[in-house]
């Protein structure tokens, strides 16, 4: 299994679980939509089961931030015209959406190239140290706080990380998805 996944399956169950108290979606409705039972979403809800690969497949899809709202678009435009390093991704997938300026520069590549593409092939073991410790600090929950964690730096061909204390905050994209603004944290702001 590769670390995508992994980090997938992690977070599907409790990603769904916000996403459905968000919206106000049963789980007997989102079952009906599924084609499986209201215990299934029950169990993929709280870790005990994973979904197979159809329905994984489907719930990505649902879950996958997809911006088209003008104030989606919005969003997006003041990520690009940011004049400090950050960038937004789709909270599920780490499928980036959007880069600012300054991040772009501490990447070797063209932007064009990332752009809708996941970029958890690039975390740092400090970046997948805190993606699988996301739910103790309330991540999946309705309302969660920013969480501001340190990284160490890493330079891969492709792109380079800095050793910083990263912000991730969560935001609330139109269609009941979730995007992650990504940035550095000042100093005096460590968390976890």
């Amino acid at each position: 299994m590769s670390n995508e996944t992994a980090v997938l399956e992690t977070s599907l169950g409790p990603s769904l679980r916000r996403w459905r108290v968000l919206n106000r979606i049963k789980q007997e409705a989102l079952a009906c939509d599924l084609s499986v039972s209201q215990s299934r979403i029950s169990r993929w809800e709280s870790g005990l089961a994973l979904p197979d690969k159809v329905a994984r497949r489907k719930i990505t899809r649902l879950l996958s931030a997809q911006p088209a709202s003008a104030a989606d678009k919005a969003l997006l435009d003041l990520v690009t015209q940011a004049s400090e390093p950050v960038h937004l991704v789709c909270d599920l997938t780490h499928r980036l959406l959007a880069i600012s300026p300054a991040r772009a520069r501490e990447w070797h590549l063209p932007v064009a190239q990332f752009m809708n593409r996941p970029l958890w092939r690039f975390a740092s073991d400090g970046i997948r140290a805190m993606e699988f410790k996301l739910a103790d600090y309330g991540w999946f929950e309705p309302q969660s706080a920013d969480i501001v964690f340190a990284t160490e730096p890493v330079d891969f061909p492709e792109i380079s990380i800095p050793e910083s204390r990263i912000r991730i905050s969560r935001m609330p994209l139109s269609d009941g998805s979730f995007a992650r603004l990504v940035r550095e944290a000042p100093g005096d702001a460590f968390r976890a």
